[in-house]
């Protein structure tokens, strides 16, 4: 007895806690419970947790699973809108086949029609002259429009809105206005005749309805690009243009050594949109010059000539998809133009 009274004693001092209080605390006799615990560790490390059992098998399926249900309804769009248009092209571009009935392959031989067509070299010459015309425009005039519109003045917001106006406008609208405004009885001309000028046949004569058309694009899209460009502009430091100030150098000194330079990307970017677009324009040229396209025809671009060629119940599908691939080379091109320019200025 004494001897056990001497034990507790010795525990109560020393702090430890008895073997019987332990097996209590961790559900187990003694000191059993320690290891059980560590032993149901590992059996429920085991059932999953390390991604060996079902459970972590599940987990793994739903990693890899989740992120396509997500995008599943997207890549549906795109490959029935997009791709599947784009490979049946392809395909139709080698056979013969018309509106309604199905063609045979024939090869190479759209392609080698077109080298003979006059409409077709007529279309790319006007396609290519919408290019040349349009994209010089479209990346000058809206960087100019951005910097006065991006003064803080009063009533500035006003004519904002009003640059910006023309591009929710739809285009049938805008072209029909030009139309009307243009036309031999139209405003344009009537003011001429005030003035005592002679009538301008805007849309009779073969250029003057192919420039026309050019500034519809033109007066369209200034407040679209006018938008990116003031984007740009704002990331652009105040810094650089006081100290181009401090230095001596004006406005356009300013502009040429500090704006240029520091929206040049998104120059690159207006140049690589407005090529594509001016490359593939249609509702301007076709509400202006009508299907026939202008004078004889002459104010054809390829877009319309696809339009042309393809619809209708006698349309040749083949044919017309064979222009639709010479657009696609001939876009793809220019992009790869634009950039490579864009490299070779980093260079």
């Amino acid at each position: 007895m004494k001897s056990q009274g001497a034990a507790a004693a010795a525990t109560a001092g020393t702090g430890a806690v008895p073997a019987t209080a332990r097996g209590r605390r961790t559900g187990a006799p003694g000191g059993a419970g320690k290891r059980g615990d560590r032993g149901g560790a590992r059996g429920t490390a085991g059932n999953g947790s390390n991604g060996q059992g079902p459970a972590g098998r599940r987990v793994r399926r739903q990693l890899v699973t989740s992120p396509w249900l997500f995008a599943a309804p997207g890549l549906a769009i795109v490959g029935v809108f997009i791709l599947y248009p784009f490979v049946s092209t392809v395909v139709n571009s080698f056979t013969d086949k018309r509106q309604l009935i199905e063609g045979k392959y024939v090869g190479l031989a759209n392609f080698r029609e077109l080298l003979h067509d006059d409409m077709f070299w007529i279309g790319l010459r006007n396609s290519t002259l919408y290019v040349l015309v349009v994209v010089p425009a479209l990346v000058v005039l809206p960087l100019l429009l951005a910097l006065l519109v991006q003064k803080q003045i009063p009533g500035i917001t006003f004519f904002r809105s009003a640059f910006y106006t023309p591009v929710v406008a739809s285009i049938v609208v805008v072209g029909l206005i030009w139309v009307w405004m243009l036309d031999e009885r139209g405003l344009v001309n009537a003011v001429l005749e005030a003035v005592g000028a002679d009538k301008v046949g805007f849309l009779s004569d073969q250029w003057l309805l192919l420039f026309s058309a050019m500034a519809v694009t033109v007066w369209k899209g200034l407040g679209y690009y006018m938008i990116i460009y003031l984007a740009a502009l704002a990331n652009v430091p105040r810094e650089l243009h006081e100290a181009a100030a401090v230095d001596g150098a004006g406005p356009v000194r300013r502009f040429l050594s500090v704006t240029v330079p520091a929206v040049r990307s998104t120059m690159v970017l207006v140049a690589a949109l407005s090529s594509v677009a001016a490359f593939k324009v249609f509702s301007e040229v076709y509400l202006m010059a009508g299907p026939t396209g202008g004078p004889a025809g002459e104010d054809t671009t390829l877009v319309m000539l696809v339009q042309r060629t393809g619809t209708g119940l006698t349309g040749r599908v083949g044919y017309a998809s064979a222009i639709s691939v010479v657009i696609f080379v001939v876009t793809v091109a220019l992009m790869l133009l634009v950039l490579r320019a864009d490299r070779k200025e980093d260079a």
